[in-house]
């Protein structure tokens, strides 16, 4: 039986890993997470989606017709298709976005994966990402998934987060603790 409680925790823990239950069942992981990255994509792309999951003033019933009109449209499997519309029928579907980080967690977890979200100043070269990689590998011990993201404002260097664990190499970060050092000695 998988646990949510290192991942995700509360009501969005409770359908996630009723979610990966599922999946790992009836075989379906790839699939599932395949669903749950297509409806992640879903919600960047459309503000009227991030609001309908969000938002007290849609219906019980409008929240559930929507999701079953996506889930025909996007063509998703029973897995996931029944679980948004649970959801929807339970007002719960405020949660979607952290179910589905924790579905791809657990399902990262069992495949011995951890993910790490990495902020750099600048794109990185696949070269870089592959050293960061290998490093990060060395040193939690499991394969590492590398999310990155582009934040020009850190000026330079790196913000690693792996599970609770974060370094911040960025030259942000050690300019304001430049900063404080300064406050101090005036």
């Amino acid at each position: 039986m998988a646990t949510a409680s290192a991942h995700v925790s509360g009501i969005a823990g409770r359908y996630a890993t009723a979610l990966f239950e599922l999946a790992q069942e009836d075989g379906s992981v790839v699939q599932v997470e395949n669903d749950l990255n297509a409806i992640e994509s879903a919600l960047a792309d459309s503000a009227d989606l991030r609001e309908l999951i969000a938002s007290p003033v849609y219906s019980r019933t409008d929240q559930q017709n929507a999701m079953r009109a996506l889930a025909q449209a996007m063509t998703l499997g029973n897995t996931v298709s029944n679980g948004l519309e649970l959801m929807a029928s339970r007002r719960r579907l405020f949660v979607l976005p952290d179910v589905i980080a924790g579905v791809k967690a657990l399902a990262a977890d069992a495949r011995g994966e951890i993910t790490a979200e990495v902020t750099s100043a600048t794109p990185m070269t696949s070269e870089q990402l592959e050293a960061l990689s290998a490093s990060l590998k060395a040193s939690v011990g499991r394969d590492v998934i590398l999310n990155t993201t582009v934040d020009d404002k850190i000026i330079g260097g790196l913000i690693v987060k792996v599970g609770s664990k974060m370094v911040d190499t960025s030259i942000r970060s050690k300019l304001a603790a430049m900063k404080n050092v300064m406050k101090e000695v005036g």
